[in-house]
C-alpha cells in the first residue's frame, strides 16, 4: 500500500510545472493608485487559474511587473492578456479600451498626459 501511495504522490508532483518568472513591461502603472486596481483585479484572476499565478511584484518606478506562474496551468500570454483587460498596457498587448478609459488619469499613458507629474511623485500611497 505505502508503495502505491509514494508512487501516487511522485505522478502528482512530476506533473506539476516548475514555476516561471516573467517580467512584463506595464508603462502605465506608475502610481499606487494603479498598482492596487491591477492587484485586486488579478486577485480575481488568481482564483480563476486554479493557483497558475503564484507572485505578482509590481515595480512602480520602472514600470514593469514580474510575474510567477505556472506554464502548465496558465501562459504568459494569459496573464499579459488579464492586465490588458484590466486597463493595462502589458509588453506588445495594449490594453482593453472600455477598462483604460474607467482608469484615473494618473493611470493613464504618458503620451496621453497620465502617469507621474513634476514635483508630484506618485508612486507612493499618501497618508
Amino acid at each position: 500500500m505505502a508503495i502505491i501511495l509514494i508512487g501516487f504522490l511522485a505522478d502528482n508532483f512530476a506533473q506539476t510545472g516548475k514555476p516561471q518568472w516573467a517580467t512584463i513591461k506595464t508603462p502605465n502603472v506608475r502610481c499606487w493608485e494603479c498598482k492596487k486596481r491591477l492587484e485586486d483585479y488579478m486577485a480575481r484572476e488568481v482564483a480563476q487559474t486554479e493557483s497558475g499565478i503564484m507572485k505578482m511584484q509590481i515595480n512602480l518606478l520602472s514600470g514593469t511587473t514580474r510575474v510567477q506562474f505556472r506554464p502548465d496551468r496558465v501562459s504568459l500570454n494569459y496573464i499579459q492578456t488579464a492586465f490588458a483587460n484590466a486597463g493595462f498596457d502589458a509588453d506588445d498587448i495594449k490594453a482593453e479600451e472600455d477598462s483604460y478609459k474607467k482608469l484615473p488619469s494618473a493611470c493613464k499613458r504618458a503620451e496621453e498626459g497620465g502617469g507621474p507629474k513634476k514635483g508630484k511623485p506618485c508612486h507612493m500611497q499618501p497618508f
